[in-house]
């Protein structure tokens, strides 16, 4: 996204090599800008600012309502299913016969929460070093590296 004062810049810019006797195309190409969005810039001979921010964006008609992520929520933390991931979880739901919301809902939402970390009650991965290696390259004469 261009700001208003730099296209108001680029577009002097490209006047300005126009009236000097340069094509169009060429200016815009020199700025790395089509000569189609330049002219949708300068239409009715003004500069336009950017739209994009400023437009309003309908909510999804499938958004889930409050109460139907507070559902979700409160299965997740249920005792039942509080040491599960949604991969696990929603299955099982699916085997009572409930569908609250899809699996990738139920991660955007534990994720929204600050809830999405490893759930069960093993102890969390640990890093190891790679190990390690000896090439000889001569006869005694053996160097260490990591793989």
């Amino acid at each position: 996204m261009i700001s208003t004062p730099h296209r108001q810049t680029a577009v002097a810019l490209i006047n300005e090599a126009v009236t000097a006797g340069a094509r169009s195309a060429k200016a815009c190409a020199a700025l790395e800008i089509s000569d189609r969005t330049v002219r949708r810039w300068t239409k009715d001979s003004q500069i336009h600012a950017d739209q994009r921010p400023l437009v309003p964006h309908p909510e999804p008609a499938n958004k889930l309502s409050a109460a139907e992520r507070t559902a979700v929520l409160d299965v997740c933390n249920s005792t039942e299913f509080a040491s599960l991931p949604p991969s696990q979880i929603v299955p099982k739901l699916a085997d009572q016969g409930r569908y609250l919301a899809s699996e990738s809902s139920f991660y955007r939402i534990l994720r929204a929460q600050g809830q999405q970390h490893h759930r069960g009650r093993t102890r969390p991965p640990v890093r190891r070093k790679r190990p390690t290696s000896y090439k000889a390259g001569a006869p005694c004469d053996v160097s260490f590296s990591r793989m």
